[in-house]
């Protein structure tokens, strides 16, 4: 396989990537063949994976807005993933041009994606670091340059936890974050479940096991479960709800059903 010039040195490109597959999904071109593989067999499951992610970029926006109106102009988004059309920075600096913008992520070519798209944007920045250890997130020289953690930041969990397995305590992490930041600091969550699929769960699970196969566990929380990462935040209106539900620009009865797989929601520290 030949390694293309963006694909960082380094990184097994014979090895499905969570991020490129993600990539894949909502129409990007830094994807190889075993990525797009592995898309089309989680498809074969559920065919429209694609309008999920699509709603949960759409709710990252919305939040992201709704964040900025709230006169939050700090972000820590955490399991970024590749840079697409409508990223958290874009969003918050078209709402306000000092908008700052941490990204972190644990995939090379995510990281290196991000570093030429940030290039000459001195309000936003990438660090290669992993959710699964929050104080390495925290001690990076990026987030002490870029954000006052003295002051509100909006944390962006969208579509990282479900690839958080239990054995690795993503509730302690989240605390752990949640610690580090202000009163007034927003919570950011999405997050996959059985619950809203248009189809069986035990279809369904196909796709999970899609992502076990390459060793990237897909793991469908309940609602009760997923609210639990709130803890310690006062949620906001209208709380766990399924994506496209969440403070709407567009009726929700117009959405494609797939686009109600799942949760989301925002929480407000005390």
């Amino acid at each position: 396989m030949e390694r293309p010039a963006w694909a960082p040195q380094g990184i097994d490109i014979s090895v499905p990537s969570v991020s490129r597959i993600y990539d894949y999904y909502l129409g990007g071109s830094h994807n190889f063949e075993v990525d797009r593989e592995a898309a089309r067999k989680a498809m074969e499951f559920l065919p429209g994976l694609p309008k999920i992610m699509q709603a949960n970029r759409a709710f990252m926006r919305r939040a992201v807005r709704y964040a900025v109106q709230e006169g939050i102009t700090q972000f820590l988004d955490i399991g970024s993933g590749i840079p697409t059309f409508g990223n958290a920075h874009e969003v918050a600096q078209a709402a306000d041009p000092e908008a700052r913008v941490v990204y972190v992520d644990h995939d090379p070519v995510a990281v290196a994606h991000s570093r030429a798209v940030l290039d000459g944007n001195e309000r936003a920045a990438v660090v290669a670091a992993d959710l699964r250890k929050p104080r390495g997130v925290l001690a990076a020289p990026e987030v002490g340059e870029l954000l006052d953690l003295d002051k509100p930041v909006a944390l962006l969990l969208v579509a990282v936890l479900h690839f958080v397995e239990d054995a690795d305590d993503p509730q302690a992490a989240v605390a752990e974050l949640r610690d580090a930041l202000a009163p007034g600091s927003l919570l950011i969550v999405t997050h996959a479940a059985y619950e809203g699929i248009p189809v069986p769960a035990a279809r369904a699970a196909g796709t999970v096991d899609v992502y076990k196969n390459i060793r990237n566990p897909l793991i469908m929380r309940s609602r009760d479960e997923i609210a639990r990462f709130f803890e310690g935040y006062e949620m906001v209106e209208p709380g766990l709800v399924q994506m496209p539900e969440w403070r709407p620009e567009n009726a929700p009865a117009d959405e494609d059903p797939y686009a109600f797989s799942g949760y989301a929601g925002v929480g407000r520290k005390a």
